[in-house]
């Protein structure tokens, strides 16, 4: 699983965020509410939607603890922030460098792409991680638990010093 390594451009994200860790996952709970009024927003670029970890602290992976909370976001790109339906926020994903990682699979499998990002690719390329939001794609080959998923996997890169 070798990445992809892109310069991301600002992107303005409409969506909806909530508090969550590992251990107390809420990520379907906060899928469930942007799916139902998704129609709402009307200046999407494209049908891909967006997963996104903010991440307090660049400790987060230093001292990994699973029940470390983060922000999550469920959201859709847009051409302007302008128009912001009721129940939805607006989230400026700024640009950078990133590693792109292509997981296939279903999401329940998606720890053994971490855990290779993490406990091999990283430690053993060019780069070190950056903080920045982390993200994902999901694009037309996504389909949750599905054994042929696809989903792509940003994680915000730095060349080391």
């Amino acid at each position: 699983m070798k990445p992809r390594i892109e310069t991301l451009p600002k992107k303005f994200l409409i969506g909806k965020s909530i508090r969550t860790s590992l251990t107390n996952n809420k990520t379907a709970e906060l899928w469930q509410s942007f799916m139902v009024d998704r129609t709402a927003i009307k200046n999407n670029i494209s049908t891909d939607l967006y997963s996104v970890q903010v991440y307090d602290k660049l400790e987060y992976f230093q001292n990994f603890n699973p029940q470390t909370e983060f922000t999550k976001w469920a959201a859709a790109e847009v051409n302007s922030i302008e128009n912001i339906p009721n129940g939805f926020e607006s989230f400026t994903l700024e640009g950078g460098l990133y590693a792109v990682f292509l997981h296939k699979g279903p999401a329940n499998e998606f720890k053994r792409t971490f855990q290779f990002i993490f406990g091999q690719w990283l430690p053993n390329s060019e780069y070190v991680i950056d903080v920045r939001p982390h993200f994902e794609i999901l694009g037309e080959k996504y389909k949750n638990d599905a054994p042929d998923s696809e989903e792509e996997v940003w994680i915000p890169i730095k060349k080391k010093y």
